[in-house]
Formats: C-alpha cells, structure tokens, sequence
C-alpha cells in the first residue's frame, strides 16, 4: 500500500505535464484556425473562475483574513501580472512561435525570479556558497538557451514524419505553413521571454501577499475573477466582431474549456495536493518532462519540425533550470539541533501556509522558482 501511496503523487505530475503539453497542442491548432489568441486569453480566464471558485468556497470559505486595501492592491497587481500580462504575451508569442518554443522559454522563469528577487533585495546572490554559484550559473544557462532557441534554427532533425493522421490538423495544414515562416521570426520567441519575464514579478508580488493572505485558492479566484475583465477588455480593443467571439467551432471550445478548467481549476488542485504531500521541489523537477512531450505530440499531431537550434537552446534552459532549483534547495536547509546533521525543511500543507509560526519564507522561496507552463493561474 505504501508503495502504491507512493506512485499517485508521481502518475499525477506525469498527467499534469501531459495536461498542460495537450493544452499548448490545442491552443496553437485554435489559433491556427483563426481563434484571436486575445479571445482565447479571454475566455480562460472566464473559464478558470468557474472552476476554481468551488474549491475557494468549500475549502477555505472559514480562513479567508479580512480583507484590507493593501491586500486588494497586491491581488490587482497579481492579476495584472500573473494572470492578464503572463497569459496575453504568452498565446500571442504561441501564435507566432511554436508550442515546443513556447514550452521550451516557459523554464526561464526560475531565472528571471532569481535576478528579480536580488534586485528587490528578496534574495542574497551568495556567490561564495555552492548554492549561490549554482543558481548564477543556472541563470547563464537560462539565457544562453533563450538566445541561442531565439537566434539560431539550424538544420531540421531528421526525425522522419509521423504516420499520425488527425483530420483537423491536415485541415489547417495549410495556415500551419503559412505561420511557419512568422515562427521563425524573432517576434514569438521575444513575447515568450517577456512572458516569462511578466510572470517572475507576480512571484516577488505573490511572495508578500501570501504572509498576509494565506489562502491560495480564493487568492486565485479573485485574480482570474479580475483577469477576466481585463482580458476581455483588451480582446474588445482589438476585435470586437461577434463572429470572432463565437465558440461555434469544436477545437476553440475544446481549447478554451481545457485551458480554463482542466490546465487552472483542475491542475491547481492537484499541484497543491501534491506540494502538500512531496513539496514544491518535487512538483518543479516534472516540468522539463512537458518540453519533452509537447515536442513528441507536436511532431505526431500537428507535424511540427524540429530544428537543431531549438534541441540545443531548450537542453540548456532545462540544464539551467535543474541548476537553479538545485541551489535553491540547498538554501531550504536549516540546522537540527538535535542532531548532527542538517535537515531539510518540509513544506507545510498548502491551506496551513503562514498559519505556523508565521513563517512562509522557505516555502514561498522555493515556490517562486516553481515553473510550470507560464499559464500557472
């Protein structure tokens, strides 16, 4: 039994990767169908608090703190910034790059939280430890792969053509080629790192506001609940046509009920479980796995190539993400007094963050290097 106990955390991140691969998959085929990727934004968000307001209400109505202004200051700016910014930059970046790219860039975000947190002075660069030199040469890595994924193609891997054959995506094959010019460009890749970019500051943000209000689910519906305003806003001053609004279509459905409900509600359910149980770095090592599918789905479904200058770029973002993560967790260490040996600090469960001894700080740290998809909310 404990063994079995033991694999539901691991068969749950394998899925939540493959989730969050299949939704890079379906937004880009919906994009690619002609779905404005603002709209798409749009009706996630709207989708995500749908399903996430339940959890907020049934699992943490009776610990909600009492509102005050600076806490409704620091959820705006968390809309703004982990929500409406990350997500808008990130579908437009997706529309002119490809899912495997916009992955790839995804991991740079434990290197933009790093360099953000030391200039807000959250972090120390501790360049004498081993800890510190690993998270500085992890950050070099980060961006070197960024550089070189966004610079350089190279030759197309000879990898062969998939016997694979989805109906909807040799439908718009068509348009696939068409974009594959504009993917090449340096337009995608540039809104994919300032995505990312974005996306680190809700972390220094994320990191003040959970001492105050700890409870991760309600926190997430009141910023989707606002993100969809101001999604919805921003998609209305560049298209206001009915018919592009319309959900006629079954992969703009698909993909808007899949990002909002399967890669928000759902998934945030599940990550929290799991941090709960095997903590935040545990859940962060899964997340070189959803390049790996988006790579192998892409090339099966929507026969996306493969170039040498993406394998390389993505091998050193992966390598520099594992860097990072390995010298944060090496700073999660404190002292046993009792014993001769040093511990590592266990995470406390999600809904009791802030409730022992007020003390976030070792958790929310390395939480903030926890890259997921760029779409985490």
């Amino acid at each position: 039994m404990a063994t079995n106990a033991g694999l539901v955390p691991l068969f749950l991140m394998i899925l939540i990767q493959l989730a969050y691969a299949g939704m890079n998959i379906t937004s880009k085929l919906a994009i690619l169908g002609g779905m404005n990727p603002l709209i798409l934004v749009a009706y996630r968000q709207i989708f995500a608090t749908v399903s996430i307001a339940p959890f907020a209400y049934f699992l943490e109505r009776n610990m909600v703190p009492r509102m005050t202004k600076r806490i409704m200051v620091q959820i705006l700016l968390s809309s703004l910034t982990g929500v409406t910014g990350n997500q808008v930059l990130y579908f437009v970046g997706l529309k002119y790059s490809t899912a495997t790219i916009a992955c790839a860039l995804t991991n740079l975000l434990p290197a933009f939280t790093f360099i953000l947190a030391i200039l807000f002075r959250q972090e120390n660069l501790g360049i004498k430890k081993k800890s510190g030199v690993a998270k500085t040469i992890g950050t070099i890595l980060c961006v070197g792969g960024a550089i070189l994924l966004s610079f350089y193609h190279g030759k197309v891997i000879g990898i062969g053509e998939s016997s694979i054959h989805w109906g909807y995506a040799e439908k718009i094959e068509g348009g696939s080629n068409s974009s594959a010019a504009q993917s090449n460009s340096l337009k995608g890749p540039i809104v994919l790192v300032l995505s990312a970019l974005i996306w680190s500051a809700w972390f220094i943000i994320q990191a003040d506001m959970s001492k105050n209000f700890p409870v991760p689910y309600t926190s997430t519906a009141y910023m989707c609940f606002l993100a969809s305003f101001q999604c919805v806003f921003i998609a209305l001053c560049f298209d206001r046509k009915v018919s592009s609004w319309s959900l006629h279509d079954a992969m703009r459905l698909t993909s808007s009920l899949y990002a909002g409900v399967i890669c928000t509600g759902l998934s945030y359910c599940i990550i929290s479980w799991t941090i709960e149980r095997k903590g935040p770095l545990y859940v962060s090592v899964f997340t070189p796995l959803q390049l790996i599918l988006t790579a192998i789905i892409s090339w099966a479904f929507i026969r996306e190539k493969l170039y040498v200058g993406t394998a390389l770029g993505s091998l050193l973002i992966v390598a520099g993400l594992y860097a990072v993560l390995w010298g944060k967790s090496k700073e999660v260490v404190i002292k046993d007094p009792d014993a001769d040996h040093e511990a590592v600090v266990m995470p406390l469960p999600v809904n009791e963050l802030g409730r022992i001894n007020g003390d976030l700080k070792n958790d929310m740290e390395l939480l903030s290097y926890l890259p997921s998809n760029g779409n985490h909310h």
